[in-house]
């Protein structure tokens, strides 16, 4: 016996609204369908309006004309749709063949593509396949030719190398050397004009080549005239433009002098300004040195009161005074100025250049001072770090340059000498005294000024080579100083 079900009112309203939500819906797709075809009447031919589709009973019949075109009972052309392989043999197949009838058809197809405006020649088109890889095999004798090379190259380099020790015994390197360093005093040709500028108004043809012609008088020498031109004078750069004042020395004597009389003149000036009541009278300068003198009677009286008005007397005095010396006194603002200003000097005159040449500059302590000196001294410049040429520029007022050239040439102890060990023994030194190596020096390798500043800052660089050294010279114009320190280097290696 199978489980009854239970019919509740509950359940039956569920079943019944189903229902009617699917026929609602099957309604709206049924109309929806109706709007589209009435919408296209063509969609469906030989379909009217309203009208149901009738499936075919028999198939349609094949209809070719004369030339083998598929139509209809009308005679219209029919294009009928072709079916897609599906399976992967007969795709392939099929671009085999599209593939075969693209390359029958390619030759054509270049002459039609140049034909037209858009084709371009100079790009060549990608090969249909990959090139197979062949075998190269060496000619004979291939090896052997490296080899001759490699040994002519070795013989030549050894014959470089003994020239080279003969040209530096005999000094004939260094000269070389220098004459490539030396720049060229040649002017270029476009600098030479064809014609001076005080003989351009009397040749006609602004040219030497007619001077000997026949000009007219008048015509000739009607700019010259009896006045001689002076070239306009320039102020000295270097010399300041108003003569600054020179102060009086004045003896011991002379300045106690005049501090009586300034002092004068002021406690006289003071008094007529009590005597005509625009200041107060100030109280009686009272001591304890002179407490009973000034006073009298009333310290007689009351000594104990008289006293501690004194003393109070003389600790406002003296409060007023530090009260004077510190508001004389320099903030720290005012004080780092103060020590500034006095750091950076007037350089409208000029600027102060001294280039130095340190053989070795590695040591972390030296280049430590050389570098703290320069930014506290407020000098502009560079350091140059390559190899034996070692180019310490810097630029500064006389003052500053004279403490950093101290510096560089006195107080730095270039060669510090290395205490000795307790373990060590003197056969060690003296084994080690032929491996010494070469000395460290400073030198200065010009000293001078210039109207204006080339660096705008401080920096310590390290150069590779010597070209770049002398590029970074060269982009502030100053790759003069490179050459000359490296002709010295050059002349002192010679002598040593």
């Amino acid at each position: 016996s199978y489980p009854s079900v239970v019919s509740t009112p509950e359940y039956q309203h569920n079943v019944m609204s189903d229902a009617i939500e699917k026929a609602r819906k099957a309604a709206e797709l049924q109309a929806r369908i109706q709007t589209q075809l009435l919408n296209k009447p063509g969609l469906l031919s030989g379909l009217k309006p309203g009208e149901k589709p009738q499936l075919p009973s028999k198939p349609t019949p094949l209809i070719l004309d004369e030339e083998g075109r598929t139509v209809d009972s009308a005679g219209r052309t029919i294009q009928l749709t072709l079916r897609t392989p599906t399976l992967k043999a007969n795709i392939r197949a099929q671009q085999r063949a599209s593939f075969k009838q693209i390359t029958q058809g390619a030759g054509p197809r270049e002459e039609s593509e140049e034909a037209g405006s858009f084709f371009d020649s100079r790009v060549a088109a990608a090969p249909t396949q990959r090139a197979r890889k062949l075998f190269r095999f060496n000619e004979p004798g291939k090896f052997i030719k490296q080899g001759q090379m490699l040994r002519a190259k070795a013989q030549l380099d050894q014959l470089q190398s003994s020239i080279a020790s003969v040209a530096r015994k005999t000094g004939i390197s260094s000269a070389t050397k220098l004459a490539l360093i030396a720049p060229s005093s040649e002017g270029k040709e476009e600098d030479i004009p064809l014609v001076e500028w005080w003989d351009a108004a009397i040749l006609p043809s602004r040219s030497y080549s007619d001077f000997h012609r026949n000009v007219e008088v008048d015509l000739k020498y009607k700019n010259v005239t009896n006045l001689v031109e002076h070239p306009v004078p320039f102020e000295p750069p270097s010399e300041p433009r108003t003569l600054p004042a020179i102060p009086v020395m004045l003896t011991k004597q002379e300045r106690k002098k005049l501090r009586k009389q300034r002092r004068r003149e002021v406690e006289k000036e003071k008094q007529e300004k009590i005597q005509f009541g625009l200041v107060e009278k100030p109280e009686p300068k009272v001591r304890i040195s002179n407490l009973m003198r000034v006073l009298g009677s009333e310290a007689v009286q009351d000594p104990t009161k008289v006293e501690a008005h004194v003393r109070a007397q003389m600790a406002e005095r003296q409060r007023k005074h530090e009260a004077a010396n510190a508001a004389r006194k320099l903030t720290p603002e005012e004080r780092k100025a103060k020590n500034l200003k006095k750091i950076k000097e007037d350089v409208s005159c000029g600027i102060h250049v001294i280039v130095f040449r340190v053989r070795d500059l590695r040591h972390p302590a030296i280049k430590f001072k050389v570098d703290m000196n320069a930014q506290q001294l407020h000098l502009t410049g560079c350091v140059m770090l390559y190899q034996d040429i070692n180019l310490v520029v810097v630029e500064g007022g006389p003052k500053c340059l004279k403490k950093f050239k101290r510096l560089m040439m006195q107080r730095i102890k270039w060669n510090p000498e290395k205490k000795k060990r307790r373990g060590d023994d003197d056969s060690d030194s003296d084994s080690e005294a032929p491996r010494q190596k070469k000395r460290n020096s400073c030198s200065v390798v010009w000293e001078g000024m210039n109207q204006t500043r080339c660096f705008n800052d401080w920096r310590i660089k390290l150069f590779p080579t010597e070209a770049l050294a002398r590029e970074h010279l060269k982009h502030y114009g100053v790759e003069h100083y490179w050459d000359l320190a490296l002709s010295q280097s050059i002349v002192e290696e010679e002598e040593a």
